[in-house]
């Protein structure tokens, strides 16, 4: 699984980072989320997708190797000039 973060779309509630820190982390600058693992282990997997699920803003999308995206949430949701916004990469 690799996750990505739209920092654009992100209103830094901080509910990820509390759900799984080891992956997630908040900027002391504008209070947004900053990805510290695009490619959690196993052991965090489950927290990672419930923390997507409960983002308020939907900036967190998750995305298997073989598929463009693994949630339905992450349709739509791209940086500046129609890339995907991949913050810590």
């Amino acid at each position: 699984m690799e996750v990505r973060v739209d920092r654009v779309r992100c209103v830094g509630s901080g509910l990820c980072m509390s759900y799984v820190p080891a992956v997630f982390d908040q900027s002391d600058d504008d209070g947004k989320v900053l990805l510290k693992a695009r490619h959690p282990g196993t052991d965090t997997a489950a927290a990672v997708r419930d923390a997507a699920a409960r983002c308020p803003a939907g900036a967190i999308t998750l995305h298997a190797q073989d598929e463009q995206a693994a949630t339905p949430s992450a349709a739509g949701v791209h940086g500046p000039g129609g890339a995907p916004d991949v913050a810590g990469a």
